[in-house]
């Protein structure tokens, strides 16, 4: 009985760890490596195409490294991403390292500030997942407590679940099972 006390305790802290680290904010590479945000090498080759198998959340950056004597990265309305316009960025970036806080849900848009190169494919689409809040209801519930669930296009759908997230949710449900089994063992010994 003398041992199980601290391996219990090592292993919820183990979980407990696991299961924080999976809810901080990350820094995110665009395209998963340094020179990414170029002109794409084929249409089957986009930025695009990297976003919809990555999940972004509220708190995340972005960052972009390119040469800034070239390049820049304008955030943009949809309308100005689908037109490729660059003349009314919401905002422009032009340092050869930029950093973009996500910080909110929704839809980001991103095209190049180089002259062509947004029509020649280089800008990515982000969609930041939602924060999910405990109790549910309120707003964007029906009077029963449910989601209302309203049709999207499947261009703004979010990616599936990835694995890892999975994990944390299972973890934390896990460390409360654990928490509960340790204090019935310790009651009943």
């Amino acid at each position: 009985m003398g041992i199980i006390v601290p391996v219990l305790t090592l292993v919820f802290l183990l979980f407990t760890t696991v299961s924080h680290a999976a809810s901080k904010p990350r820094v995110i590479l665009v395209g998963g490596s340094v020179g990414s945000w170029k002109v794409p090498d084929s249409p089957s080759n986009t930025l695009n195409q990297w976003a919809e198998n990555n999940r972004f959340k509220v708190g995340d950056f972005l960052v972009w490294k390119y040469d800034a004597k070239v390049d820049s990265v304008l955030q943009v309305t949809k309308e100005d991403y689908d037109s490729c316009n660059t003349a009314n960025p919401l905002k422009l970036y032009n340092n050869g390292e930029t950093k973009v806080e996500l910080d909110k849900s929704g839809a980001y848009f991103f095209i190049s500030g180089a002259p062509g190169n947004c029509g020649k494919g280089e800008k990515i689409h982000i969609v930041v997942l939602s924060e999910r809040k405990p109790g549910g209801g309120g707003p964007g519930c029906d009077d029963g407590g449910n989601p209302k669930v309203s049709p999207v296009s499947s261009q703004d759908q979010a990616p599936a679940p990835a694995p890892a997230a999975n994990a944390a949710v299972g973890l934390k449900v896990g460390s409360s099972l654990f928490l509960t089994a340790v204090a019935i063992g310790l009651a009943m010994a």
